[in-house]
């Protein structure tokens, strides 16, 4: 298993940071290689990737979710992956926004990605463009403000 920690601050409210996180089906627009999402319940979402040439769909689950603090998740089937994003609050109007993620990397050439540290670029990347994506609209497109409890089986 790799891990990747980072974070970024962004120049919006917790709420509203938090609020745009919970928008799953959003993503495509700030993460690369995130072709679609679907929520297909309060706690399972299906994701559509391409990323290197390589085309996958798997499912993830949201195994703890608590407004303006947290969202956990972990992938249903291969390839493995889990994260957790926090939000913190530095002032009025201003951000933390923390990810840590562990993934499994399959096959050559993820694994040569992974200790290239590609991956470890791509989702700083991303977290780039979500507050470019957050700070140019100012405002979240949607929001789901209900929780999930952690399992502690997980």
């Amino acid at each position: 298993m790799s891990t990747i920690e980072q974070s970024i601050d962004v120049e919006v409210p917790v709420r509203t940071a938090y609020d745009q996180w919970t928008q799953f089906e959003e993503f495509p627009r700030f993460m690369e290689g995130v072709e679609r999402i679907d929520q297909v319940s309060d706690t399972r979402t299906h994701w559509h990737t391409k990323i290197g040439g390589v085309t996958r769909e798997f499912d993830a689950e949201i195994t703890e979710q608590r407004p303006d603090e947290r969202v956990a998740w972990t992938s249903l089937e291969q390839p493995r992956q889990a994260g957790v994003v926090t939000f913190h609050r530095l002032a009025p109007g201003r951000t933390r926004v923390m990810l840590q993620m562990e993934f499994a990397p399959e096959g050559m050439a993820e694994k040569a990605a992974d200790a290239l540290n590609i991956v470890e670029r791509r989702v700083k990347g991303d977290l780039r463009n979500f507050k470019k994506f957050i700070e140019a609209r100012g405002t979240e497109t949607g929001a789901w403000r209900g929780e999930v409890g952690q399992n502690p089986t997980i």
